[in-house]
C-alpha cells in the first residue's frame, strides 16, 4: 500500500512538472520601433512559445491597430536557461519576417532576427 501512495505522489509531482509555466510568459513591452511600440503577450501555443499584440501604443499612448491580435512570435522553442530559438519574428513596420530567438534575463528579454545577413534586435520589458 505504501508503494501504491508512493507512486501516486510521484505521478502527480511529475504532472505538476509539466504544466508549470515557462519563466517566459508574460506580458511584455517592447521597444518603439518608427514611432511605435507594443504590448506582447507571451504564452506556450503547443511545445512551443508564442507571442500575440495585445495593444498598441505611439508616443502620445494607447492607438487603435490592425496588428493588435496578430501574431509577432511563434514557433519559439526553449532551450533552457532562458534561452529560446528556431522561431519567428514579424516586425510589423516593415512587414518582414525574421528567424528568430530569444534571451530571458530576470524581467529583460533581448529578442533578435535575422534575414540572410541582416540581423535586428530589441531588448523587451516584462511589464506583468
Amino acid at each position: 500500500m505504501k508503494t501504491l501512495g508512493m507512486a501516486a505522489a510521484l505521478a502527480l509531482g511529475l504532472v505538476g512538472t509539466a504544466f508549470a509555466s515557462d519563466p517566459v510568459e508574460g506580458l511584455w513591452q517592447t521597444q518603439v520601433d518608427d514611432g511605435h511600440y507594443a504590448h506582447i503577450a507571451i504564452a506556450p501555443c503547443g511545445e512551443s512559445i508564442c507571442g500575440t499584440i495585445s495593444k498598441a501604443f505611439d508616443l502620445d499612448g494607447p492607438v487603435e491597430s490592425e496588428n493588435v491580435g496578430k501574431p509577432i512570435v511563434w514557433d519559439m522553442q526553449p532551450q533552457g536557461e532562458g534561452s529560446y530559438k528556431k522561431g519567428k519574428i514579424w516586425q510589423p513596420s516593415t512587414g518582414k519576417i525574421f528567424n528568430s530567438k530569444m534571451t530571458l534575463t530576470g524581467d529583460t528579454l533581448k529578442v533578435s532576427g535575422c534575414i540572410g545577413p541582416i540581423c535586428k534586435g530589441q531588448t523587451w520589458v516584462r511589464i506583468q
